[in-house]
């Protein structure tokens, strides 16, 4: 499996070069950038498969910058901020955001919610990248509804519906079980990898 490649973008220094390290150690392959310029910039050239984005950026702020990745991507997006206001935390959350760390926060907990989500999406391939993969297979229908768990795609009435990493793999372990109740704590494991209360 080739190594995961993560967009680090951070304004700060200090910051930036502690992530970079931290996860090039752990065996990532790191790209920076240091405003939302560059960010964009860096995501169309080196089609990273996780994005730790920062809010507050100079030239374009850390919404605007997941605003324009998620018109054409859902590769993972792990917000980091030093606001504290519960509004914004929810703001990056509907514009796409996969998760959230307020600051300041530990390199070892990025670290495991990265690997958390990058283990659910499976062998490294890049999610810009189409896969293709024999019809029907890894298809599961409900009514006009279609989950296409090898494209991590959903339609509906033949209609694409866009929806975060988060979002697909929330709506996956709901399929997975039709019919059955999910208990909280199941889901923050499986999805956050949370351990069991």
């Amino acid at each position: 499996m080739s190594k995961a490649r993560i967009l680090v973008v951070d304004d700060e220094p200090a910051v930036l070069k502690v992530l970079v390290t931290r996860l090039q150690l752990a065996g990532y392959q790191v790209f920076s950038a240091t405003n939302g310029e560059e960010a964009l910039e860096s995501f169309h050239r080196d089609s990273p498969d996780l994005i730790v984005l920062d809010v507050m950026l100079p030239k374009m702020d850390g919404f605007a910058v997941c605003r324009r990745i998620r018109a054409e991507s859902v590769v993972p997006i792990i917000f980091l901020t030093a606001l504290e206001a519960i509004s914004e935390r929810v703001a990056g959350l509907d514009l796409g955001a996969d998760d959230y760390l307020s600051k300041p926060f530990s390199p070892k907990e990025l670290e495991a919610r990265i690997a958390t989500i990058l283990r659910r999406m499976g062998p490294t391939v890049s999610v810009t990248e189409t896969k293709e993969v024999p019809s029907g297979k890894g298809v599961m229908k409900f009514g006009s509804l279609v989950v296409d768990t090898n494209r991590r795609q959903v339609s509906r009435a033949g209609e694409r519906i866009s929806l975060t990493y988060t979002e697909f793999s929330l709506l996956e372990l709901l399929f997975d079980e039709p019919g059955k109740v999910v208990p909280r704590a199941e889901i923050l494991e499986q999805l956050w990898g949370y351990p069991p209360p």
